[in-house]
C-alpha cells in the first residue's frame, strides 16, 4: 500500500509539472459578443441562414459526458464491459472518443459537453453506486482522469471545437467530503485549465443544479458563488466563461442569470417544441438578463425527420441546441452516447438523424 501511495504521488507530481509548464500555443479561442459565440474572433457559421432562421453565432452541441468515464468501485466496474472483450477499459473509451471527433466536426458539431463526474451511465438512474469522479474526496484531482481530459481538449483545440466542461454531477458530488473540498475542486480545475492555456473551454459548474445535490453550495440558491469564484481567477488577464444548468423545463434563477456568461437550459421532459420556444422567451425575461447566448446542452427529444422538433424550435428563437442520446430498453451497443460502454461513432439511426439534421442546418 505504501508503495502504491508513493507511486501515485510521483505520478501526480510528474503530471502536475507537465500540466503547469509553459502551455503550447493554442489554436481555438471561444468568445462571446452579445448573443453570439465567436471562434477565433469570428461568429460561428458566419452568414449562415437556414429556413429563414439565423444560424450565425450559434453553438450546436452534443452531450458526451462519458468521454473520461471510469469506475473506481470494483463492485460495479464490471457492468461497463465492452461486448467484444468482456472488460471495461477507460483508455479505450477515450481513444475511441478521440477517433470520432473529426467525423462529428465534419457534420457541423462545434461543441460537446463533458463532465468530470460524468452522468448516469444508464441514461437515467435513481441510485449511483459507481464511483466516477475526477476529484478525490478532499478536492484534489486524480491524474488518470485529467490525462484523458487533456487528450480530448488538445484534440478539440486542433479541430476548432469547443468543450463545455462540467465539474460536478448529482449522485457523485457526495464523493467530495465537504464544502471546503468542493471549493478546492473548483479552484484546482479552474487553475489547471487556465494554466494549461485552454481557450476552447466553457465551464458548467454542475449539471442540473436543482436536482439532488448533497452540498448546499452546488444547489440553486448558492451555485452562483462558485461561478463568481471561477470568474475571479485569471491568468494573463484571461478568465474562463462560466454558467450552470438546470433540470428539464426549468428556467434559470436571477442569481445565476446575473453571474452567467451564457445560459444553459435542458429540454428533458419537454416534448412539445412550442414549450422549448416558451422556455427561451421566459429565460430572456428573467431579471438580470442582458444579451447573452442561450444554449440547450441536454435534450432527449428527437423527431429529426419532422419539420418541427425541439432542435428546430430552439433554433427558431436563436438558441443553440444539444443532443442527449442514451441507450434505451433492449437497445444494443451501437445506441446512445450517454450509456457506458459507448460506441462513439455515428452508429445508429438516431445518431444519424441528429447529425444529418445538424449538417442540413449548418450547411456543412
Amino acid at each position: 500500500m505504501a508503495f502504491l501511495q508513493r507511486f501515485a504521488i510521483v505520478l501526480f507530481s510528474i503530471f502536475w509539472l507537465a500540466a503547469t509548464a509553459k502551455p503550447p500555443k493554442r489554436n481555438t479561442k471561444i468568445s462571446i459578443v452579445g448573443e453570439q459565440f465567436c471562434i477565433n474572433g469570428k461568429p460561428t457559421f458566419k452568414g449562415r441562414v437556414w429556413n429563414g432562421y439565423k444560424i450565425e453565432g450559434l453553438l450546436p452541441n452534443s452531450r458526451m459526458v462519458q468521454a473520461t468515464f471510469d469506475d473506481r468501485n470494483p463492485e460495479t466496474r464490471t457492468q461497463w464491459a465492452y461486448p467484444d472483450t468482456k472488460q471495461w477499459d477507460a483508455d479505450r473509451n477515450t481513444n475511441e472518443f478521440l477517433a470520432a471527433m473529426p467525423v462529428w466536426k465534419q457534420h457541423g458539431l462545434l461543441a460537446f459537453t463533458l463532465n468530470l463526474q460524468g452522468g448516469s451511465p444508464q441514461g437515467y438512474s435513481k441510485d449511483q453506486p459507481w464511483h466516477n469522479s475526477a476529484f478525490n474526496e478532499d478536492g484534489s484531482w486524480n491524474p488518470y482522469y485529467w490525462n484523458r481530459l487533456k487528450k480530448i481538449l488538445d484534440r478539440a483545440d486542433e479541430l476548432g471545437m469547443i468543450a463545455i466542461v462540467g465539474f460536478f454531477y448529482f449522485g457523485q458530488d457526495e464523493r467530495l467530503k465537504d464544502e471546503t473540498a468542493i471549493i478546492r475542486a473548483v479552484d484546482n480545475a479552474t487553475d489547471w485549465l487556465l494554466e494549461a492555456g485552454y481557450q476552447n473551454v466553457l465551464i458548467e459548474i454542475n449539471n442540473e443544479c436543482n436536482i439532488r445535490y448533497d452540498h448546499a453550495i452546488l444547489q440553486p440558491e448558492r451555485v452562483h458563488e462558485l461561478m463568481q469564484r471561477v470568474k475571479r481567477k485569471k491568468v494573463k488577464g484571461r478568465r474562463l466563461l462560466v454558467s450552470t444548468s438546470y433540470g428539464g423545463g426549468a428556467i434559470p434563477k436571477e442569481n445565476v442569470v446575473r453571474e452567467a456568461d451564457f445560459l444553459l437550459l435542458h429540454g428533458n421532459g419537454v416534448s412539445d417544441p412550442a414549450k422549448i420556444v416558451d422556455m427561451v422567451n421566459k429565460t430572456r425575461a428573467v431579471a438580470g438578463y442582458r444579451p447573452m447566448p442561450i444554449v440547450f446542452n441536454e435534450d432527449d427529444h428527437f423527431n429529426f425527420e419532422k419539420p418541427m422538433n425541439n432542435f428546430v424550435a430552439a433554433t427558431s428563437v436563436y438558441a443553440s441546441w444539444g443532443f442527449f442520446d442514451y441507450r434505451m430498453k433492449d437497445e444494443g451497443f451501437d445506441e446512445g452516447y450517454q450509456s457506458v460502454p459507448v460506441n462513439w461513432q455515428i452508429s445508429s439511426p438516431r445518431k444519424r438523424g441528429f447529425f444529418e439534421k445538424l449538417k442540413e442546418i449548418t450547411g456543412l
